[in-house]
């Protein structure tokens, strides 16, 4: 079929980029519209909030890491990768998701049911396949911390969508992104700093697996003693800003494309310390700090860098950062201070500052869409298949 062989279902990253764009566009914009009652919640049995969370995490957050995990998971394994008919289909499983989380509270209950698991349960089986099958030829050993926590996003998603469970859910949710986003980290902060620098950052396999463990440990903070959570937390943070010194920040920080995944890795650990003293002492914050920090200090500041990154880079375009994406990653930054930062110092002006907050994600992802979707949908410019 020609709609197969289309350029767009050549590899993961492709369409599933282009969801991102499309929902980081609209799906803050949505929740304000809703915060400030100018429109009604989807007609689910998810309160407002519980459809906010998980849209983020499961929408948006999905598409991203679903994209990134599909592309370099063929090429850890150095295999084709899924593409044509899987894709669509998992495509058309994320929409229907969607679809599912907007009107499905008059639908039947089995079929709410499998629109909210269909996608996430069929790409976990297909990743975790690839990477199980494939195991002997995997390049990075440690590659286990995915098999680990992909089954566990199935777990947290279903808790989150029990409202007597919502927050284990989130928090569970959260702590697998964030051991997602360091397994991330470590591999592309080492390969752009030695190829944009020349440099070498300290790379320790027993520390590095340390970090993973304990964030892995961390998944489960809902369920700890809140001394405890609170004081792994702290460990944590301790271990990543101690790293930190030696990946040579001097000179990330010279340049917005690489700096701001630094900001993404030090907003990682400004999370876990907020996480620590609101286990351990309560803190009154404007806002859910230590949640938002993550969404918008870790994946607003890495994410729009690492689409724009992989979208050129593996369409065969020339990776380079000009005028326009480096205004987008200021634009997240505007957003990240937005939603966290101006909150705190005029908490009178918090509805002001959400509304700014959604309007910078919708400029920033908007730019992006415009930008990048086009070249989701060609062929590779420089003659390679996919």
């Amino acid at each position: 079929m020609r709609l197969l062989a289309h350029p767009l279902w050549l590899v993961g990253f492709r369409p599933f980029f282009a969801l991102a764009c499309l929902s980081g566009m609209s799906l803050p914009v949505l929740w304000v519209l809703m915060f400030t009652g100018a429109m009604p919640a989807p007609a689910t049995a998810l309160s407002a909030l519980q459809w906010h969370a998980h849209e983020m995490f499961f929408g948006f957050g999905w598409a991203v890491l679903g994209g990134f995990l599909l592309t370099s998971t063929k090429n850890w394994v150095k295999v084709r990768g899924y593409h044509g008919g899987a894709l669509v289909f998992l495509a058309l499983a994320w929409l229907f998701e969607r679809a599912g989380m907007g009107f499905g509270g008059a639908w039947p209950a089995a079929l709410a049911l499998v629109s909210a698991n269909l996608f996430l349960v069929a790409i976990v089986a297909m990743l975790l396949w690839t990477l199980a099958r494939h195991r002997a030829a995997d390049a990075f050993r440690d590659n286990y911390f995915f098999i680990l926590i992909l089954p566990l996003f199935i777990v947290a998603k279903n808790l989150m969508l029990d409202g007597e469970h919502f927050q284990a859910g989130w928090s569970m949710t959260l702590g697998l992104f964030r051991v997602a986003f360091l397994a991330m980290l470590e591999r592309t902060l080492t390969q752009f700093m030695r190829g944009v620098f020349q440099a070498a950052i300290l790379r320790h396999p027993a520390l590095d697996t340390a970090i993973k463990s304990l964030a892995l440990v961390l998944v489960f903070g809902g369920l700890m003693p809140p001394w405890l959570w609170g004081g792994l937390a702290l460990l944590l943070a301790l271990l990543l800003a101690g790293r930190f010194v030696f990946w040579k920040p001097h000179l990330a920080l010279r340049r917005l494309d690489i700096g701001i995944m630094y900001l993404g890795y030090l907003a990682i650990v400004v999370q876990l310390l907020l996480e620590a003293i609101s286990a351990t002492a309560g803190a009154a914050w404007v806002g859910s700090v230590p949640v938002h920090m993550f969404t918008f200090g870790v994946m607003g500041l890495v994410v729009p860098a690492m689409l724009i990154r992989i979208s050129r880079g593996h369409t065969g375009r020339k990776v380079v950062f000009d005028s326009v994406d480096r205004l987008v990653l200021w634009i997240m930054i505007l957003a990240l201070v937005s939603r966290v930062g101006a909150p705190q110092l005029h908490p009178e002006g918090y509805t002001l500052w959400l509304g700014l907050a959604a309007g910078c994600w919708f400029a920033g992802f908007g730019i992006l869409a415009w930008r990048y979707i086009p070249f989701l949908m060609q062929p590779r410019v420089d003659g390679k298949e996919h």
